[in-house]
């Protein structure tokens, strides 16, 4: 087994490192081509087994196993590296070493590198992180932020070691969140920042003499906190909730997995809304808050009574079967749906 060379350790003016990429999604392919078009020498791309998508359940390649496939990188589909082994006999994490890496940079991967493979490149791991560590490690960091009303975000470099997400930081690039934003919108501005900051670092480690980069900053373990892996089940709304909860949880899970609500029998998802000044009754203190309560509809939108007593107003809505659409759009279509009913939920 190889040794990770000291990160302080000075690659020359002239050297190109060898890189090695990890990734899977969307945000691991900008990533990814950005380091291409920046004239990096990318010696091997691994990214997760190919998946079976749509009606046809049909194997699909991933965003960064296709961009490979275009530029002719070798691509490499482990399900795990300590045990399994290829036809030769030789194991995935034989095969990592014979690419003879000065550098594996991970980005949304989906796979745990045991201990063995952080030591294999020559200056070790480094991942792009979507949070400003120690806050949100794991899974989700992109949508937790925006959940839990966050003002900012950003890309941390990280190098990686053998915890989730406690590696010191390299370096660490800051990103406002807006009153507007969205899970998707967010994915995409922190996939050209984290572009950007890595081809930085790129930059630096190989050019530069001495790089202040390194080691890095150590993190405070008492201020961080973990991004939970979003699920399908948590999309469903909780009308107890806060009105400001709702709407950040709307915006937060806006593509996916999306939130969703129930008119009746019917299932709405929920991809815009709005909070409504003021209670949903003109004295909230003259009767019992109703959660879920359908206080309105029109082309303005489905207003539904929160668990703080505040209107949340629905306004780009999809019914199950059908595509995305302003509520003045589903209500003249489906306007029976809300005929007569008192409140949404299951």
């Amino acid at each position: 087994m190889s040794t990770t060379t000291p990160l302080n350790e000075v690659l020359s003016t002239e050297a190109r490192l060898n890189i090695v990429f990890a990734g899977t999604p969307d945000f691991s392919a900008s990533v990814l081509e950005s380091i291409l078009a920046n004239g990096h020498s990318v010696s091997a791309v691994y990214c997760q087994p190919d998946r079976r998508v749509g009606r046809g359940k049909k194997l699909a390649f991933g965003p960064v196993k296709s961009l490979a496939v275009e530029k002719n990188i070798p691509v490499e589909q482990p399900l795990r590296f300590d045990q399994e082994m290829d036809n030769n006999g030789i194991t995935a994490t034989q095969k990592l070493a014979s690419y003879a890496p000065d550098l594996l940079i991970v980005v949304a991967y989906g796979l745990i590198l045991p201990q063995q493979v952080l030591t294999i490149a020559k200056f070790g791991c480094v991942n792009i992180h979507a949070s400003l560590l120690p806050r949100w490690r794991g899974a989700a960091p992109i949508q937790r932020a925006i959940e839990c009303g966050d003002k900012k975000t950003g890309i941390t470099i990280m190098q990686m070691d053998k915890g989730l997400d406690t590696g010191n930081m390299l370096s660490v690039h800051y990103c406002d969140i807006t009153s507007k934003e969205t899970g998707a919108t967010l994915h995409d501005r922190l996939a050209q920042v984290g572009a950007t900051a890595i081809n930085d670092f790129l930059k630096r480690l190989s050019k530069q003499s001495g790089s202040p980069l390194f080691p890095g900053e150590q993190q405070d373990n008492q201020q961080a906190c973990y991004a939970h892996k979003l699920s399908k089940k948590e999309a469903e709304i909780d009308w107890r909730d806060s009105a400001a909860a709702i709407e950040r949880k709307i915006r937060a899970f806006n593509s996916w997995p999306v939130c969703f609500t129930y008119v009746g029998k019917y299932r709405l998802r929920l991809w815009q809304s709005e909070i409504l000044d003021g209670h949903s009754k003109k004295d909230p203190k003259a009767d019992a808050i109703q959660p879920g309560r359908l206080v309105n509809f029109d082309k303005q939108g489905i207003q539904v009574e929160c668990g703080d007593g505040k209107t949340l107003l629905l306004t780009q809505i999809q019914a199950d079967g059908s595509r995305s659409m302003s509520a003045a759009e589903l209500l003249n279509s489906k306007s029976q749906w809300f005929v007569n009913l008192a409140k949404l939920g299951a």
